[in-house]
């Protein structure tokens, strides 16, 4: 079924829930459109074990806030079930179980094509984030069948495995939580990174790190800024102390970059080797922007071209970006002053 609105906004995710909120505030007509079945699904659809590494109080959007010790952190369902609630209680307007197949001019207006029709707008808000298809290396590829390979977007529980030991390769959040609850359930754990890790605790005299790094400015440090270019160039810490003390324990065995893979054989760059019954790839995503069929909105290397979400061509924003402001703009606390100053912007 076709439709028209004033503004179209592309995910109902945390950025794209921001976006609504301000826009209701506004009263602008205005539809978010998702392609998950429920909203909320893209926590909900992540591993069991998953809970953020920001407190309560940094993890929720403008208007409401998370139920529970403020200080305390959420679990994925948590994060998910706000989302849903959140719609709710702000009434805002979704379409669910709808897939865009390309964003398009059509004379002053945009056009969404999707599975579900054609969706026209004044102006389009992109929120679906940047992480769009998971990264699995191509060396993956020399695996043989009888091995058991996932990616962390599909792993939900150690369950899903095959008996013998595991290989978590990727050195960020997610693998390290992965490879904590793997040993856990009392496998053999390595764990392969390719560069050197840094943990960071997750409070830090009774406050979160968070807290600290918000009162210091560094939360919200605009990207171009002194303290903005300095965190860019570094690799994102792993919070919390669990996987640290695993592999203090034993329990999980630090192992370098993974460079090959043949038959049941994982080599790695300092040339070591182990046999592989389980491999878990949480080696992140890859964006997927190539939808946007508009000359000039996306550069060589399929990423959007923008200043703070305005984009290159009149009418076309985007939210949820990493660093698209500051480093708080990838967290859903964050997101929100984004979201606001976007909402402005489509005002004037």
């Amino acid at each position: 079924m076709n439709k028209s609105v004033d503004v179209a906004v592309i995910g109902a995710g945390q950025a794209g829930l921001a976006v609504a909120y301000y826009l209701k505030k506004r009263g602008i007509s205005f539809l978010c459109i998702d392609r998950n079945e429920a909203v909320g699904d893209a926590w909900r659809h992540r591993y069991d074990s998953l809970v953020l590494f920001t407190p309560r109080w940094y993890s929720a959007l403008p208007g409401r806030s998370l139920e529970g010790d403020p200080n305390g952190y959420p679990s994925k369902d948590e994060i998910a079930d706000y989302l849903q609630a959140y719609v709710t209680d702000f009434d805002l307007p979704v379409q669910l179980d709808t897939s865009v197949q390309a964003l398009e001019t059509a004379g002053a207006r945009y056009q969404i094509r999707t599975d579900q029709g054609i969706i026209t707008a004044n102006q389009v808000v992109v929120a679906t984030g940047p992480f769009q298809r998971p990264a699995v290396p191509p060396l993956a590829g020399g695996l043989s069948a009888s091995v058991v390979q996932l990616h962390s977007s599909v792993y939900r529980r150690p369950e899903q495995l095959q008996p013998g030991p595991a290989l978590v390769v990727g050195g960020g959040n997610s693998g390290a939580q992965i490879a904590v609850e793997l040993a856990a359930s009392g496998r053999e754990v390595a764990f392969s990174a390719a560069h050197a890790l840094k943990f960071i605790p997750l409070d830090v005299l009774g406050r979160s790190v968070f807290g600290w790094m918000d009162a210091l400015g560094i939360l919200g440090a605009p990207r171009d800024s002194r303290i903005g270019n300095w965190l860019r160039k570094r690799k994102d810490p792993i919070f919390g102390r669990e996987l640290a003390r695993c592999l203090k324990r034993g329990n999980v065995r630090l192992m370098p970059r993974t460079v090959s893979a043949e038959g049941d054989i994982i080599r790695f760059e300092d040339g070591s080797e182990q046999r592989a019954a389980n491999v878990v790839w949480a080696t992140g995503f890859r964006p997927d922007f190539a939808w946007i069929r508009i000359p000039g909105a996306v550069d060589a290397q399929g990423l959007p071209v923008h200043k703070r979400g305005i984009g290159a061509h009149p009418g076309l924003y985007y939210v949820g970006l990493p660093w698209q402001h500051s480093r708080g703009s990838a967290l859903v606390g964050g997101v929100g002053e984004d979201a606001e100053f976007v909402v402005e912007r489509i005002c004037i």
